[in-house]
């Protein structure tokens, strides 16, 4: 099969992980291909995600490369067996750009996800007018039709927190982001109503971090950190307008746990935050 041109995110995480592997073992691309009876071609090609790789070269590979972490293993195994089609955003294919995919790929695969949001909602626990106010203030302007294709497709990402083994989601929201708003004032204020509906469910929870508070999280966009099945495929996903890039290193990954952690002390704890949501709803 030739090479893909748009390998998911989650097929170029496969490829990164086996590369690790590799590299981790101090074996060459060339060595690897010779274990798979292949060429190192196509083991470029592989850990760049653009080609696809098996579950039993994957074991081969990873006995080849002395490790024995079954649950990683495991994981990739199965990310392997993932095809087009399975999932309900492959519907989204050739309608939304392909990151609007990975992210609901990441979000159905997570185990546990935490976000900090400074000028937005937390796309999860959007109402569709909001969601619709800022898509439809997009820059350059976005067609009507993919504007309700874009609040369509965020409405069924929400659907995860309903499952039923849902993933526990919590937001570190700003104050800043509660008190904009977008849509107008009836649109805001019914999103932040809805914001108090979610946290009936067990699995959600929001913190706030008000003007008051005097610790700087040093966050300007929108952070999503996805726990793995395996703590080696936890992902941080940065929304920003000109690229929305995921992150994987051990570095990159610990530092945001710092900065969430730090968010987490900024911020009020859960029942004042629902208490300050409650306040800005009626005066809003």
């Amino acid at each position: 099969m030739p090479p893909r041109d748009n390998p998911t995110a989650r097929q170029v995480r496969l490829g990164a992980e086996l590369r690790k592997l590799r590299e981790r073992a101090g074996k060459t691309a060339r060595e690897a291909a010779g274990r798979i009876s292949t060429d190192q071609a196509r083991i470029s090609n592989i850990e760049a995600g653009r080609s696809g790789i098996g579950e039993e070269r994957i074991r081969r590979l990873a006995s080849f490369y002395a490790c024995d972490d079954k649950a990683l293993i495991d994981a990739l195994c199965a990310i392997s067996l993932e095809h087009r089609g399975q999932f309900w955003w492959d519907e989204y294919r050739g309608v939304l750009a392909p990151g609007f995919l990975d992210i609901a790929e990441l979000e159905h695969h997570a185990r546990y996800m935490h976000s900090f949001q400074p000028v937005t909602m937390p796309g999860l626990l959007q109402t569709p007018e909001y969601a619709r106010a800022l898509f439809s203030a997009a820059l350059p302007r976005l067609p009507e039709d993919e504007v309700e294709a874009r609040v369509e497709h965020r409405m069924r990402r929400a659907t995860v927190l309903d499952r039923d083994e849902p993933p526990e989601f919590a937001s570190i929201v700003h104050e800043a982001a509660l008190r904009v708003r977008v849509g107008g004032r009836k649109v805001a204020r019914a999103q932040l109503e809805y914001l108090l509906e979610a946290t009936d469910r067990s699995n959600v929870s929001l913190r706030v971090i008000p003007f008051a508070s005097e610790l700087h999280v040093d966050m300007t966009h929108t952070v999503l950190y996805a726990g793995g099945v395996v703590p080696q495929l936890d992902t941080v996903h940065i929304d920003a307008p000109t690229r929305s890039p995921y992150l994987d290193a051990e570095a990159e990954l610990h530092r945001f746990r710092l900065l969430l952690d730090l968010g987490r002390t900024a911020s009020l704890d859960p029942a004042e935050s629902l208490s300050f949501i409650q306040h800005l709803a009626r005066d809003m």
